[in-house]
Parts: C-alpha cells; sequence; structure tokens
C-alpha cells in the first residue's frame, strides 16, 4: 500500500511540476524530509520559502503529532522506499542517526562502506536524484565518531557523489531561544550549480532569549515529588540540578530526549508546581526548541520529552535554509 501511494504522490508531481532543474513559475523550491521526526525541520524550511514534497518518519508516535501539525502521514522505513520512487525536489534535509561505518577501503566505493548505515539511504538517495543542495545535521559528537573516521567517510562520500560541501557547528543559543545547543550542520550544493568557493553560514539573529521570560506560572501536573527532591536530586549540596525561576536570566542545558527521567547532571527544573520543583511545560519546551506555541502535541508526556528533545531548533534551520535559499539563486 505504501509503495502504490508513492507512486500515485511520482505521477501526480510530475503532471504538475516541471522539475526540480527547470525554472518554476513561483519563487520558493521544494525540499524532502528524512528522519522527519515532529517537523521541525519542515517548519524551518517553509519559513524559508519551501515547499515540502516528501516525507519519511518510521515511529509511529512522531507520526501522530506530524499528521495533526502537517495534516499528513510521513511514509516509513526510507530503507524500505526505493530511491526512484521518491518524487523530484531541489534539497535534501536529513537528521540522520550516526552509526559505525565499515573500514573497508576505498577501493570497494563509498556506497558500499557505508551501507548497513542510515547515511547509506541519503547517500543513495543523492547519488540518484542528483539533487541541487542537501542540509545534514547531527549531534557535535559526529566529529570524533570513531577518531574522525566517520566524519571523513561522510564528507567524501558526499563529495564523490559531485557536491561542494561546507559543515559547521552552530549553537542555538545564538539564534534567539533560551537554551544552548550544539549541533553540526553539513550543507552542499550540486558542483555544476554551485558559484563562489564559498558558503557562509548564519552565525545567529542578534537575538538573545533567556529562560525566565518563557516560564510559566503555577503549572499544574508537572510537579516532581518531594520524597524523589530529597532522596535523588538534592542529595548531594553541589549545586546540581540546575533550578530556574522567574530571575533567573540564562539558558538553560540541551534539552535531551530523556528529560522526562529527570536526571539531576543534565536537566533543568523550575522552582514552581504542587511540590516547589517541577518540570519544563510543553509550552516551556516549545519555546526551548522554537516552536510555535500553538504546534500540536497529541501524545503523552512522555512522548512529548522525547520528541522535543529528539527534534531540531526551528529558528536554526529557517536561518541555513534561507542562506541556501540564497545560494541557489544566484
Amino acid at each position: 500500500m505504501q509503495k502504490e501511494n508513492i507512486k500515485t504522490k511520482i505521477i501526480v508531481q510530475n503532471l504538475f511540476s516541471l522539475g526540480s532543474d527547470k525554472k518554476k513559475d513561483k519563487t520558493g523550491f521544494t525540499f524532502i524530509d528524512l528522519f522527519a521526526g515532529i517537523g521541525g525541520t519542515r517548519i524551518g524550511f517553509e519559513k524559508a520559502g519551501g515547499e515540502c514534497v516528501f516525507t519519511s518518519e518510521w515511529d509511529k508516535y512522531c507520526q501522530e503529532t506530524y499528521k495533526a501539525n502537517f495534516g499528513e502521514v510521513p511514509y516509513g522505513d526510507i530503507t524500505k522506499i526505493k530511491e526512484y520512487e521518491i518524487p523530484n525536489f531541489d534539497v535534501l534535509v536529513a537528521g540522520f542517526p550516526c552509526q559505525p561505518f565499515s573500514s573497508i577501503g576505498k577501493r570497494e566505493g563509498f556506497m558500499h562502506t557505508t551501507q548497513g548505515t542510515l547515511f547509506y539511504d541519503v547517500l543513495r538517495i543523492i547519488n540518484h536524484k542528483k539533487n541541487k543542495a542537501f542540509l545534514l545535521e547531527n549531534v557535535p559528537g559526529l566529529l570524533t565518531h570513531d577518531n574522525g573516521n566517520t566524519f571523513k567517510i561522510i564528507l567524501d562520500s558526499l563529495k564523490e557523489a559531485g557536491y561542494k560541501v561546507f559543515s559547521k557547528v552552530l549553537d542555538a543559543s545564538n539564534f534567539g531561544v533560551p537554551q544552548k545547543r550544539k549541533r553540526i550542520y553539513i550543507v552542499g550544493f550540486r558542483k555544476d550549480l554551485f558559484e563562489g568557493e564559498d558558503f557562509v553560514f548564519p552565525e545567529g539573529n542578534n537575538k538573545q532569549s533567556f529562560i525566565n521570560e518563557h516560564l510559566e506560572d503555577n503549572a499544574l501536573g508537572y510537579s516532581i515529588s518531594k520524597h524523589l527532591q530529597k532522596s535523588y536530586l538534592f542529595k548531594k549540596d553541589d549545586g546540581r540540578p540546575i533550578i530556574v525561576d522567574k530571575n533567573s536570566k540564562i539558558q538553560t542545558k540541551t534539552l535531551v530526549s530523556t528529560y522526562h527521567k529527570i536526571q539531576r547532571l543534565t536537566g533543568t527544573f523550575v522552582k514552581d508546581g504542587e511540590t516547589g520543583i517541577r518540570l519544563l511545560t510543553e509550552n516551556e519546551c516549545k519555546a526551548i526548541m522554537g516552536f510555535p506555541k500553538d504546534f500540536i502535541i497529541p501524545v503523552s508526556r512522555t512522548q512529548m520529552y522525547r520528541q522535543m528533545g529528539n527534534s531540531v531548533v526551528v529558528p536554526v534551520i529557517e536561518a541555513v535554509a534561507r542562506e541556501i535559499e540564497n545560494k541557489l539563486k544566484l
């Protein structure tokens, strides 16, 4: 059934589109969103003028949130979707998971080297579609994974596919959200379309935001029990965890997908609620990740924290997407 749906989408796309390499009647560009999560990347690219023509996300809870906000269910496991079944597009976007790569030498080819990883599926689509550009996002640890070998394979593979490739670590705290969150962004342009020697990543938007600006008052239902506070959170007098209130002009630590497990060393908690200390609320998490307030979260609170912690920071994606669009216009 999924294959039939994809083929139907291709037929419609081919009837009404002039193709990714032909001039469009309207401004803007098309993109596909792989490992889409709950759609943070889509929001950022749509704000930059892009049109999403295909999405893939296998997690059923993320699919539920995605449908609630975009009116469509992403296609599932990308490893089971053939590259020729995907509609034409201009920009590929993917926040792919990092997995160990093969140590097989170059003579086997990079497609072989990356086989068995999810990056392989990104690469096979790029090699088949020869799209204009791409944006890949990952944790900064990718740079040092396997002593830097993984990152080298990724860059070499993309260059071998015919792209000019650039990368940089950006911190979300420079883009108007109250969170310190570093991620590596890899941008590539097809060599025959790229003009100039460099791609300039955005440095930020000159807006600083702090968590106290976004805290809600008397938030109910997020409290941490007195027993857990005494036996775990404050079992040591070491300044941990970080507790914030309306006077806290700071940016939080990185929101992680396991935030709901109340980890004292990595978590940021709020002085509020029924027991005096509570978790961040849904709206506070949205603010930290740069999502609009009206973004719908139809899943459980545990899934909400997982989804937000695994997501991208929307303003960062939007800023990079605008720079990609500007480069494509040249």
